[in-house]
């Protein structure tokens, strides 16, 4: 006789890999609100802007492993700010775009989340988004850090056991969203801390230093992939319109 295990992995594996209805479209528009709501207001974005600092340090972290190097930790800090260390040569390719994958991660993030969304893909996205919040939270080496994504991947892990299929749906086009709008601001923050004499060793100086490229070009660079993915992951998102 096989056990409910083995027999239940089938159903599990049909309903990760299968595809689920589009939401309403007013669900679609009322989750584009509810995420320029989190955005926009400078109050609500000084909270919300922990969950963007998870995705650029986790995109710094996965890039690092990506590209061979030696991934030894993350922080997450109170203050929206967060360290990815790695090891390895403090030169060539892996180094630069270790480097350029912090600012671009919650944009492409978002656009990879809209392209499962486009093509009905609602629980995989909320799977493979557990999926990577999991394996983010061995490296987290302080416990705010800790406390956020393990807030973070509970949401996701919660919502996608639990929560009935609208319901999943407005979460994922909820997050999808927000890393879109999301991605999009931090780069515009950077620019004016720059503009002041500030954040002289942000991620656009340290490709600078690494490519003898002007920081202001990588800066433009980060505006090019958030806007971008902005206009093609809205695009999928509303495709119903």
């Amino acid at each position: 006789m096989d056990s409910p295990a083995v027999t239940a992995l089938p159903g599990l594996w049909d309903r990760l890999t299968g595809t689920q209805p589009d939401p309403g479209l007013w669900v679609v528009l009322a989750t584009l609100a509810a995420a320029l709501a989190v955005v926009v207001p400078h109050t609500v974005w000084r909270l919300a802007r922990n969950a963007i600092t998870i995705a650029h340090e986790g995109g710094h972290g996965l890039v690092a492993l990506l590209t061979g190097r030696r991934l030894t930790g993350i922080r997450l800090h109170s203050d929206t700010s967060g360290l990815t260390v790695s090891r390895g040569k403090p030169y060539g390719l892996g180094m630069i775009l270790t480097a350029a994958a912090g600012y671009t991660a919650p944009s492409l993030l978002g656009l990879g989340g809209a392209a499962l969304l486009a093509a009905g893909r609602i629980t995989l996205l909320l799977w493979v988004a557990t999926a990577l919040l999991v394996a983010m939270l061995v490296m987290i080496r302080n416990a705010y850090g800790v406390l956020t994504v393990l807030l973070a991947g509970g949401a996701f892990l919660l919502v996608s056991w639990l929560a009935q299929p609208q319901v999943q749906a407005a979460f994922a086009y909820a997050v999808v969203w927000f890393l879109l709008f999301g991605g999009v601001r931090p780069p515009f923050e950077l620019q004016a801390k720059r503009s002041r004499g500030g954040a002289g060793d942000s991620d656009a100086d340290q490709l600078s230093r690494l490519t003898h490229v002007p920081a202001g070009l990588w800066l433009f660079l980060f505006h090019a992939v958030s806007l971008c993915s902005l206009i093609g992951g809205g695009r999928w998102l509303l495709q119903g319109l």
